[in-house]
This record gives C-alpha cells, sequence and structure tokens, in this order.
C-alpha cells in the first residue's frame, strides 16, 4: 500500500513539473499565449489533483 502511495505523489508531483516547465519554455519562446493560458489551467487543475491525493495519502496512513 505505502509503495502504491508513493508511485502516486510521485506521478502527481512529476505532471506538475512537467506542465510548469513546458509553460516556461513556451513564455521563454515567445509562444502562443493561448498555450500559456492552457498550460497555466492545467498546472492549477494538476496541482489540486496532486493536493487531493498527498491528503488523501496522509489521511490513510493515520
Amino acid at each position: 500500500m505505502h509503495t502504491l502511495s508513493n508511485v502516486l505523489v510521485g506521478v502527481a508531483i512529476l505532471a506538475v513539473a512537467f506542465v510548469l516547465l513546458m509553460g516556461l519554455v513556451n513564455m521563454m519562446r515567445g509562444g502562443s499565449p493561448n498555450l500559456s493560458q492552457k498550460l497555466m489551467r492545467w498546472r492549477i487543475g494538476l496541482q489540486f489533483l496532486a493536493i487531493v491525493i498527498i491528503m488523501g495519502v496522509l489521511w490513510l496512513r493515520g
């Protein structure tokens, strides 16, 4: 159980970091503002999901 929860937390954090880096790369290259907005919305949603997963894991571990 601990291994699965560790993997879930890791995947959630990596997803947030990946979208954040994609947004930074897009901004540095002077990419589309619409893409930047879409990536920012994805990042916020993934951060919310990551927090929910982390809080759930902490609750299950007691």
